[in-house]
């Protein structure tokens, strides 16, 4: 019974995120800065592992892409306490894209992967272990609430 509500959970987080993603990506892109959000779940007792590959391997390009003008922003938050299981999330990355076009819009990474990281078999193992040892990852894009408007 307990997993049956955790599905009925999950599916329902899904669907608002699903909606949430196709109206952002539905609507024109007004030139705006477009944020979204990165959660990263690590499995218990793996989250320096993942902190460590995803400095090495995948910050750098995140970097890059600063400099290229396609995002303006990266940063990463953790929780100061803890939170329910369910609810826990280990990391947040969060990206200020340009826009929602760039956001959006496909980018061809491999240049800058193999720019920065000429041995790729090494890098694709590290990558793979990252992924390895999360229990869950998300994308959230979202919107700021003018609370002064109407």
């Amino acid at each position: 019974m307990k997993n049956l509500f955790r599905l009925l959970a999950l599916s329902m987080a899904f669907s608002v995120v699903a909606g949430v993603v196709h109206r952002c990506v539905a609507q024109p892109a007004s030139g705006q800065p477009f944020v979204v959000e990165y959660y990263y779940k690590t499995k218990w007792g793996h989250a320096d592992e993942f902190l460590s590959l995803f400095k090495k391997n995948h910050y750098p390009l995140l970097k890059k892409e600063v400099e290229m003008g396609r995002m303006l922003k990266v940063w990463m938050d953790q929780p100061r306490y803890h939170t329910t299981e369910d609810g826990r999330w280990d990391y947040r990355v969060t990206i200020v894209f340009k826009n929602a076009t760039v956001a959006n819009e496909p980018f061809d990474e491999d240049a800058l992967k193999k720019q920065l990281y000429p041995d790729q078999d090494t890098y694709k193992r590290e990558e793979q272990r990252r992924f390895e040892i999360l229990d869950a990852h998300w994308d959230l894009p979202v919107k700021t609430v003018d609370l002064e408007g109407k």
